[in-house]
């Protein structure tokens, strides 16, 4: 049974950072892209970052470009997202996901694995 956690989320001060992790367990997690996901009351599940099986090539949305930083440890399971210069607007519940697809995908659809999501909130 696979399951990915998500952990780390939080309330944070506008400008402040936060690290969330995504541990991974049932599956070969270095056969996997990871990729984060956001979801703001109302919206959309979003596309956020997104990284290769070996941690070699990272994608951002252009949102987050610069300030947030995806990376994964495959001998411990692990994935993570470093959220730096947080704003208001980043605000959601943060999903980790697992891909099969080795090509560059950023579809909900494309993501076999998900995780229950964790809570970031902004505040001003």
């Amino acid at each position: 049974q696979v399951q990915l956690v998500e952990s780390g989320g939080g309330l944070v001060q506008a400008g402040g950072s936060l690290r969330l992790s995504c541990a991974a367990s049932g599956l070969t997690f270095s056969s996997y892209a990871m990729g984060w996901f956001r979801q703001a009351p109302g919206k959309e599940r979003e596309f956020v970052a997104r990284i290769n099986w070996s941690g070699e090539r990272t994608y951002y949305t252009d949102s987050v470009q610069g300030r947030f930083t995806v990376f994964r440890d495959n001998a411990q399971n692990m994935a993570w997202l470093q959220m730096n210069s947080l704003k208001r607007e980043d605000a959601a519940v943060y999903y980790c996901a697992a891909t099969s697809f080795r090509r560059f995908v950023q579809s909900v659809q494309d993501y076999q694995y998900w995780g229950q999501g964790t809570q970031v909130t902004v505040s001003s």
